[in-house]
């Protein structure tokens, strides 16, 4: 039950800064959803270093949940991702649909890899294979 509060703090953070994010980033009706490709490539960015250097035994389990599964997936959507590509579509904009996704994909898998890297050499070591968190 405990973990569920952990979970459930952190996620109101991230919540709160997405909004916040979503706020000073406005997609005007129809445009291009700027924000959400913002916060999903920095949600991919961190969560890819965080569970680099979130070695279990040196951060706690209970900080774990509440940063990695609480704060990053409220903070980050894919729910949203999909619905903005589907307005594009049913707009008409399906060069932008397609390069929001396309972006939205790519940019994700590599700062995700960028923020691994990044966790790697803040340990001074290279991750070894089957250390998967």
């Amino acid at each position: 039950m405990k973990e569920l509060m952990y979970i459930g703090a952190g996620g109101f953070l991230g919540t709160l800064t997405r909004y916040a994010i979503q706020l000073a980033i406005p997609t005007v009706h129809g445009g291009f959803p700027w924000a959400v490709l913002l916060i999903n490539a920095m949600g991919s960015l961190f969560l890819g270093w965080f569970f680099t250097i979130a070695i279990p035994g040196k951060i706690t389990p209970q900080l774990r949940l509440a940063i990695g599964t609480g704060f990053t997936g409220a903070f980050t959507t894919f729910s949203t991702f999909t619905l903005d590509i589907v307005r594009l579509s049913e707009g008409g904009e399906w060069v932008n649909a397609a390069l929001y996704m396309i972006a939205s994909v790519l940019a994700g898998l590599m700062l995700c890899a960028l923020g691994m890297s990044i966790g790697q050499r803040m340990l001074g070591s290279p991750r070894q294979e089957g250390d998967a968190s």
